[in-house]
């Protein structure tokens, strides 16, 4: 059978039945019994009747709250550019012009418009026309409604393309499942709220959709509710035929702002035609007046295109909070147990959301300002990058972030134009960041903060000077050996962790380190929140060959097996992003309580709903006590230590610690109140070049943390305040005395290896005269107990002396004889007793008995001598003397 001949039979019988059946659904009074389609009314009555009316697809817009309350727009996300409006904030011209030129018998029919789909019909399925406007508003309504439903419950591109077009099928079974439809609908609404609905949902070209939007991005962010007469007719017009008739494609030939037509310019022509027509049939409705009509015929079209928000690229110097925003939305709103379709991006996209941030836009423009008058977009001389992030401790709350960059989803933009990035410094990886930063000396707090949690004092001391460290435990692999020796950066070895903190001392953490164990200073990090930024835990990375990443079986990334958490890492050597440190640090001013980031405060669905948004999760750290101790320490730094040019001077109390990498790579100032933590980095983004031989032309480059964080920091402390940081329990600051081993008798380098392996400094004293064969460890000074990384001298024998008999008790005569046979000289002295016995012996000997002395040295003997008159027994040596 022929195409037409096919066509013919569809018209006929789609004809017979929707007259017969559509004339009894929509009069029902009407007797249809014994009629002869009383089967194509069974067949009808049996399609699918009850429309589900989804969720309209809108867009999602993103504000940052000004301090007065008011909010101030950043951004806009959509599959389809649209704001659900209620019917009373849609001008009267829109509502009369849409059933004026779609549907003028709308009000009247029961949801279809017989005479319309008749015609329809004869030109789609006999002639083979193109598709016509025939179906009522209802019916246009329910085409987008199956439209919306299906691509808005579509997983991929493809079932979303199949979703559109079965909706918009041009087959006779299609349009009476619309019909269907429409009947039923239009017994459950009224023809205000089908109407409402229609004009929300009808499309105006390109990616808008819905009255609203098309008045805001055609004229000039206007609102449907006052569109002029010959706006709201223009905007109708559009949904007849939105690709013919839309109204932002100004060099179209037949429908452009310089469209000529029988030589005179016709601006919007196409457009104009069938606005024309709608002003025509609304004046025919007598909705108009002719005064009316004439003058909107007479209005030049002249649009004011007014591009929606799309993307975070429109927040300006908000635009990398605005995308931080939207992975949270991403990474913590989707349903883990779905890996097709991302849930989160799904609602930013579709879902209408009223996003409500934490930003602060106080500490948002100090923060965008001090970045601008300090450090450049971009530098000739290297891959200049910066970046600040300040959180509120105790909630989490990120309430500013910024970097020397201006956003862009664009990678050729990004390509082309170093001052352009996606990359957002200050996130980890997985939340639009990059893989890290190195710390520097800021990671030292956590050293401190297991210091102080293994029951070390600020206090102890310790063996702060420089020298090789070859042992370090670390429970988790057994131990790290070999040979480390970092230099100082400025500064001599502390021997305490007040100091140690306060001068940023590499070899005193270092020593602090090696009374710990690796792992667990690892675990205290990573309490606090700090990971590295590519997602592995602290001292894991990735395997990497000459063709990069390498992965496992399953697809995922393998894991270096030979990576460790090294003793390198304690100063700083662990990529990581600044977020992670500045809301660690937040953890510490908050009694070592720490509240994970966030950025969202509210989040209200286009139905006014609220959903609750990702929320914190506080856990304690370190105990309350161990934090009031770090604080102390952290204090410190402001005190002449290395934080002290970063002191906003406002009165507010602050903790800080400074960082900077091997070779002034990267440079850090972080630090808190107890109501705002920032971090500020400024280095390389990519390269190596030393900060500290650059300039910029606010000063030098090394410093410039140290000119933004009090800038950032001023302006929180005056909105904000701050209280004092609680003080620390007395128990924090206890000396802690060792005993100092016994080294006598010992080698030179023997007794090093006790001193030093009990935490004290080796200091050689040099020989000295001694008995012990020369070279042997006579002593040490002190000796008993000491605190750790006290100076311990120890001295070694020259071997110059001898040891001097011991000859008390010896006749005089006899003694004299053993010393000098020693090599000594005698000297005899008379000394009293009153014990006839001991006259003539020996009772005292100076060198002292088992002494040493030179030979040839006198000994002096003292000899017994009877006094108080008793009676001798005998005359008694004479005084010795040389011979």
């Amino acid at each position: 059978m022929s195409d037409v001949g096919s066509g013919v039979l569809a018209f006929l019988g789609m004809s017979a039945l929707a007259g017969i059946l559509v004339t009894a659904a929509v009069t029902p009074a009407l007797a249809v019994t014994g009629l002869a389609a009383n089967n194509s009314i069974t067949m009808f009555e049996n399609l699918p009747g009850v429309l589900q009316i989804g969720d309209l697809s809108e867009k999602t817009d993103i504000y940052a709250t000004q301090s007065d309350g008011s909010t101030i727009h950043l951004a806009s996300f959509f599959d389809e550019d649209r704001e659900e409006v209620p019917w009373e904030a849609i001008s009267q011209y829109v509502k009369d012009a849409a059933v004026a030129g779609e549907d003028p018998r709308f009000y009247e029919h029961g949801g279809i418009d017989i005479q319309g789909t008749l015609r329809a019909a004869l030109n789609e399925y006999v002639i083979g026309g193109a598709t016509q406007g025939g179906s009522s508003i209802t019916q246009q309504y329910v085409k987008n409604v199956l439209i919306n439903n299906g691509v808005n419950s579509a997983k991929t591109e493809e079932e979303r393309e199949a979703a559109y077009d079965e909706a918009t099928a041009t087959t006779p079974e299609r349009k009476l499942k619309e019909m269907r439809y429409a009947i039923t609908l239009e017994k459950e609404y009224s023809k205000d709220e089908i109407l409402r609905g229609y004009l929300n949902i009808a499309a105006f070209g390109g990616r808008v959709y819905g009255i609203e939007s098309a008045a805001q991005y055609y004229y000039g962010g206007k609102h449907a509710a006052d569109l002029t007469l010959a706006e709201a007719a223009s905007l109708i017009a559009i949904v007849n035929w939105p690709e013919k008739f839309r109204l932002d494609e100004p060099d179209s030939e037949t429908n452009g702002a310089a469209t000529v037509v029988d030589g005179q310019p016709v601006p919007y022509a196409d457009n104009k035609t069938r606005r024309d027509y709608i002003l025509d049939q609304m004046l025919n409705e007598k909705k108009i007046t002719q005064e009316e009509h004439d003058a909107a015929v007479a209005t030049v079209i002249a649009p004011a295109i007014t591009p929606p928000s799309t993307g975070c690229q429109t927040a300006g110097d908000n635009a990398y909070f605005c995308d931080y925003v939207t992975w949270i939305i991403k990474n913590q709103m989707d349903d883990p147990a779905t890996t097709d379709v991302n849930e989160g991006a799904e609602m930013l996209q579709k879902d209408g959301l009223q996003i409500y941030t934490s930003l602060d836009l106080d500490l948002q423009t100090a923060s965008v300002a001090t970045m601008a008058e300090n450090v450049p977009f971009t530098d000739p001389r290297f891959d200049v990058g910066s970046a600040t992030v300040t959180v509120q401790p105790g909630t989490g709350r990120v309430l500013a972030m910024a970097q020397n960059k201006r956003f862009t989803n664009d990678a050729e933009v990004a390509a082309a134009d170093a001052s352009y990035t996606a990359v957002n410094y200050n996130t980890d990886f997985d939340y639009g960041g990059s893989s890290g930063l190195q710390p520097g000396s800021t990671f030292k707090v956590f050293t401190l903060a297991e210091w102080l949690n293994e029951g070390h004092s600020l206090r102890e001391t310790f063996n702060g000077a420089r020298r090789d460290f070859t042992s370090f435990p670390a429970a988790c692999y057994g131990g790290w050996t070999g040979n480390f020796n970092p230099r100082n950066d400025d500064a001599t070895g502390a021997n305490n962790a007040v100091d140690a903190t306060k001068y940023s001392v590499n070899t005193s953490f270092m020593a602090m380190a090696q009374q710990l164990d690796l792992c667990k200073i690892r675990d205290t990090a990573q309490a606090f929140g700090v990971r590295r930024a590519d997602g592995l835990d602290l001292g894991q990375k990735f395997e990497y060959d000459e063709n990069g990443p390498v992965y496992n079986a399953d697809g995922t990334r393998m894991v270096n097996p030979d990576e460790v958490f090294s003793p390198s890492a304690v100063l700083g050597t662990e990529e990581v992003a600044p977020l992670s440190m500045a809301t660690a640090f937040a953890g510490i001013a908050n009694n070592g309580l720490t509240c994970t980031p966030i950025a969202i405060d509210r989040i209200v669905k286009a139905s006014g709903e609220e959903v609750a948004p990702p929320a914190t999760t506080c856990s304690q750290s370190v105990t309350a006590e161990v934090a009031h101790a770090m604080d102390y320490a952290m204090e410190q730094t402001f005190n002449g230590g290395t934080t002290s040019a970063s002191d906003p001077d406002t009165g507010v109390a602050h903790i800080g610690k400074t960082g900077t990498t091997d070779g002034a790579k990267d440079t850090w100032m972080i630090g808190a109140s107890t109501m705002a933590s920032t971090a500020v980095w400024v280095g390389n983004v990519t390269g190596d070049a030393n900060l500290r031989e650059l300039r910029f032309d606010s000063g030098a480059a090394a410093t410039a943390r140290h000119r933004m964080w009090p800038a950032i920091m001023s302006v929180a402390d005056n909105k904000y305040g701050g209280a004092d940081f609680p003080d620390a329990p007395t128990s924090m600051f206890k000396e802690v005395l060792v005993d100092i081993p016994q080294v006598a008798g010992l080698t030179i380098d023997a007794a090093k290896q006790a001193i030093e392996a009990a935490g004290f400094v080796f200091a050689d004293g040099g020989p000295q005269d001694s008995a012990l064969p020369a070279g042997t460890v006579t002593g040490s000074n002190p000796t008993g107990q000491a605190g750790r990384g006290t100076t311990i001298t120890v001295y070694t024998s020259n071997g110059s002396q001898k040891a001097v008999p011991n000859v008390v008790g010896q006749q005089a005569d006899a003694a004299e004889n053993a010393l000098k046979q020693a090599g000594f000289k005698v000297k005899r002295q008379d000394e009293a007793t009153t014990d006839p016995t001991k006259v003539g012996t020996v009772i005292s000997q100076n060198p002292a008995a088992d002494g040493a002395a030179k030979p040839g040295d006198t000994i002096t003997i003292g000899v017994g001598k009877l006094s108080g008159g008793g009676t001798g027994g005998g005359t008694g040596a004479q005084p010795g003397g040389d011979d």
